[in-house]
C-alpha cells in the first residue's frame, strides 16, 4: 500500500507547477459550469396589453412582446453571447444560434410594425420611431466592438419604447396601430416563409431527395441559373445542432408574438371565425418548445434505433406552418 502511495505522490507536481496545474483545473471547471448555465434557454414570459380604462390598448401587446424579446436577448443569463470573443463563450454555438433565430423574429415584427401595423394605407406616412427602430435590429449580430451589437439593439429597443409611450398617450393621434386582417396577413406571409425554410433545413438532417419545384405552377417562370430536376439536401453533421437551436429560438419568439396577436387582433379574428386557427398555431409552437432531455441533439436516421430531434422539431414547425397558411387564407377571404 505504501509503495502505491509513494508512486502516486511522485506523479503529483510540487511548487509552482502544482499551483499552475490547480489553477488550470479550477479554470476548466468554472468554464464548464459557465457553459451549462449560459446555454439554458430563457423561460417564456407573459404577454400583456396596456389598459385604457378597462379596454386593452390596441397594439400594446405586440409592442410589449417585441420589447421583451429584445430585452431577453440582451439580459438573459450570460447576456448576449453571439459576439463574444473570450472563452468559454467563443466556443459555444448552440446559444448563439438560438439568439439568431429569436433575432430574426424580432427583425420581422419590427419590419411589419413599420410597414403595415402603424400605417393605415400604402400612401400613409410611416411612424418616425419605428422607421428608426427597424434598421437597428438589422445590424450584424456578431459585432464585438465599434460599435458593439448590443448597443445597436439597445438603440432599437429605445425607439420601440418611444413608440409605445406615444401609443399609450391619449393626446398623441400620430402614433397608431391598425389591427386589421390585411395587416396581420402581411406578417403571416413572412412567417410562412420562415417556418417553411426551417422545416426544410431541419428535415435535411438525414438527407432529403426532393423534386425541384422552383418554377412550378407558372409556365412562363424563369430562373437565373439552370438547376437539376432532382435536389438533394443534407445538413453537415456538425451543423445539425446549429439548425436545431436556431429553430428553437425562432419558435420561442414566435410563440410570444402569436400570443400578442391573440390580444391585439381579437376583433378581426372573431369576425373571421379564426380564433381557433390561431390557438392551434400557439399549441404547435408550445409543443416545439418542450424541454430537450438529452445533453446533445440526437440525429438518428429517422426510422432507426436513435431518435432524431431535428425531424421531431420539423414536424411541429410544419404543423404550425400549415395552421398559419390556413389562418392567412381565412383572413384574406371577404
Amino acid at each position: 500500500m505504501s509503495a502505491w502511495r509513494t508512486k502516486i505522490e511522485s506523479w503529483i507536481p510540487e511548487g509552482p507547477a502544482a499551483a499552475a496545474a490547480a489553477l488550470v483545473v479550477v479554470l476548466l471547471l468554472v468554464m464548464l459550469v459557465t457553459t451549462f448555465v449560459v446555454s439554458n434557454e430563457p423561460e417564456p414570459f407573459a404577454v400583456q396589453a396596456e389598459l385604457r380604462g378597462k379596454e386593452a390598448i390596441v397594439g400594446s401587446a405586440t409592442v410589449n412582446a417585441a420589447v421583451t424579446l429584445g430585452d431577453t436577448l440582451l439580459a438573459k443569463t450570460g447576456g448576449y453571447i453571439s459576439n463574444d470573443v473570450l472563452p468559454p463563450f467563443v466556443f459555444l454555438d448552440d446559444m448563439p444560434n438560438w439568439e439568431f433565430g429569436a433575432l430574426v423574429a424580432l427583425r420581422d415584427v419590427s419590419a411589419v410594425m413599420r410597414n403595415h401595423y402603424a400605417r393605415s394605407q400604402s400612401q400613409s406616412v410611416e411612424d418616425a420611431d419605428l422607421a428608426r427602430a427597424e434598421p437597428q435590429f438589422n445590424f450584424q449580430n456578431d459585432s464585438w466592438i465599434l460599435p458593439a451589437t448590443e448597443s445597436e439593439y439597445r438603440d432599437g429597443l429605445a425607439y420601440l419604447r418611444a413608440y409605445r409611450v406615444r401609443l399609450l398617450d391619449d393626446n398623441d393621434t400620430n402614433a397608431q396601430f391598425f389591427a386589421r386582417a390585411d395587416n396581420l396577413a402581411a406578417w403571416l406571409q413572412v412567417v410562412e416563409k420562415r417556418l417553411g425554410s426551417l422545416s426544410q433545413r431541419l428535415s435535411a438532417s438525414v438527407g432529403q431527395v426532393r423534386s425541384n419545384t422552383n418554377l412550378a405552377n407558372d409556365l412562363a417562370a424563369q430562373q437565373s441559373t439552370p438547376t437539376s430536376g432532382v435536389v438533394y439536401d443534407s445538413t453537415p453533421w456538425l451543423e445539425v445542432d446549429d439548425v436545431f437551436y436556431e429553430a428553437r429560438g425562432h419558435v420561442w419568439a414566435l410563440l410570444h408574438l402569436f400570443r400578442a396577436v391573440e390580444i391585439d387582433f381579437r376583433n378581426s379574428l372573431e369576425r373571421k371565425n379564426a380564433v381557433a386557427s390561431l390557438q392551434q398555431i400557439i399549441r404547435e409552437l408550445e409543443e416545439a418548445q418542450r424541454p430537450v432531455s438529452s445533453p446533445m441533439v440526437l440525429n438518428g436516421s429517422g426510422f432507426g434505433w436513435v431518435a432524431n430531434y431535428s425531424l421531431t422539431m420539423a414536424n411541429y414547425i410544419s404543423r404550425a406552418n400549415a395552421a398559419v397558411i390556413d389562418l392567412r387564407a381565412l383572413l384574406e377571404r371577404g
